[in-house]
């Protein structure tokens, strides 16, 4: 297969990715938005809750994950059979842990909140937001099994389309709730996560529909009867070390929240609002890597060795490349940026700081983000978590502990942290996909 050919698969992979991922970001950062005309406590309080979320969302995740390899490489290896039988099986799995995880997560939210050491006076506005979001946390499991098998099928426009039409609504419903609109009450926080939460009651019934007309329109009970025990295995086996370096991520974030809330509420809000204002320049890398990792799949389902490196290596060099020139032109601009969100001189020159350091460090993610994702599509899924972990928390967490908390030199010292601890894990994974120590790992194989 020629170098072009899979350059025009990319992208037509990669680009319906991209706004889908801009989208759903897109989400996150309307809330946060709207929220900070409500008041910074509201934004410092719901980036705390959605720390928590994340890491449960990667829960979810573990089958997702390991939906879109399996998925990716049959349909490379011409297993329809297969497909059927993995995607059935991920979406049963995820409703049956997503609906007993939201029943724990809206039973138990106070809990957690302490635990995470929520300040007093934001819990007041962090304990609705946590019952709500968490409470229909099960529709965003259903949601990733039903994108993972589409994008793996070549049908990722479909997850794009849906991701506009949630935007669409979200932006409506937030500022209808939040601020009391067209004759709507006034909600705040309550009625940012209300409206989050019907956003994604909408995508999931659209996304079945698309999954039934345009993918698979049946489930046959021949294919599952004996039940295909070594399918859920395979998701399982996958799954699993797939999910660990991003829970890995998620748990380490955790505790950096953690950490940033022993310094002020202000440090706080300064976290959620570069979170919010990165995502739109590692987006690019975000979705290049998600859109290769598919190609990858297919090549390596079809035993195209050199042409799944071929992908890989400009993947890496389109990503890292798009990265950094985004941040750059953020980082100009940060000062700009954050005053939209804020009127706190002190949040503002913070992050306008932070958001150099952020020119370094998203060259480090735009790697992470090619090496995992091209790692765990070929079938090397265990090397990912093993460097997440070892790196992430040896680096990010100790580091940042002692040079912003022990130390006392605060959340800046803390983020040039954060950018050493992407840069090593992202050439530790460029010098592993080098040295093609991830070929003959294929579950196809087996």
């Amino acid at each position: 297969m020629r170098i072009g050919n899979l350059d025009r698969q990319l992208a037509s992979l990669a680009g319906p990715i991209f706004i889908e991922t801009l989208l759903v970001m897109m989400l996150g950062g309307v809330d946060t938005f709207m929220l900070s005309r409500y008041s910074d406590n509201s934004v410092a309080a719901v980036g705390v809750v959605n720390q928590i979320m994340n890491l449960v969302f990667l829960l979810f995740e573990v089958i997702s994950l390991g939906t879109s390899i399996l998925c990716s490489q049959y349909i490379g290896a011409g297993r329809r059979d297969k497909v059927v039988q993995v995607v059935g099986i991920s979406l049963l799995f995820n409703l049956i842990s997503g609906v007993l995880i939201s029943l724990a997560l809206t039973h138990f939210a106070g809990n957690i909140l302490m635990l995470m050491g929520l300040r007093p006076d934001l819990m007041a506005e962090g304990l609705p937001y946590m019952k709500i979001v968490g409470g229909f946390a099960f529709l965003q499991a259903i949601s990733l099994s039903l994108s993972a098998s589409l994008r793996s099928a070549d049908k990722a426009k479909y997850p794009m389309y849906v991701a506009i039409v949630v935007n669409i609504l979200n932006i409506i419903g937030n500022y209808s709730l939040i601020f009391g609109k067209f004759g709507m009450p006034a909600l705040g926080v309550e009625g940012a996560a209300i409206s989050t939460s019907v956003c994604r009651f909408v995508s999931v019934v659209i996304l079945l529909i698309v999954l039934f007309k345009k993918h698979i329109q049946s489930f046959p009970k021949e294919l599952f009867t004996p039940f295909p025990w070594i399918e859920l295995k395979n998701l399982l086996k996958i799954g699993i070390p797939s999910a660990g370096e991003h829970f890995s991520y998620s748990l380490s974030q955790v505790v950096i929240s953690y950490f940033i809330n022993m310094i002020s509420n202000q440090a706080l809000a300064v976290r959620s609002y570069v979170v919010n204002i990165v995502m739109f320049t590692y987006i690019f890398a975000l979705a290049i890597a998600q859109g290769g990792a598919i190609l990858i799949g297919h090549l390596v389902g079809k035993n195209k060795i050199h042409g799944a490196y071929a992908i890989g290596k400009r993947i890496a060099r389109l990503g890292t490349t798009a990265s950094v020139s985004l941040a750059l032109v953020t980082a100009i601009f940060g000062k700009q940026l954050l005053g939209l969100l804020t009127s706190d001189p002190w949040i503002i020159s913070t992050g306008a700081a932070i958001l150099w350091i952020e020119v370094i460090l998203e060259n480090g993610r735009a790697l992470n983000f090619f090496g995992v994702n091209a790692l765990r599509s070929s079938g090397d899924i265990y090397f990912p978590v093993l460097v997440g972990i070892v790196v992430m928390w040896g680096v990010q967490v100790v580091g940042s502990y002692i040079l912003g908390i022990s130390l006392g030199w605060g959340i800046i010292a803390m983020w040039a942290v954060f950018a050493l601890d992407e840069n090593i894990r992202g050439f530790i994974f460029l010098r592993r996909w080098n040295t093609f120590k991830w070929v003959g790992k294929s579950f196809t194989d087996n």
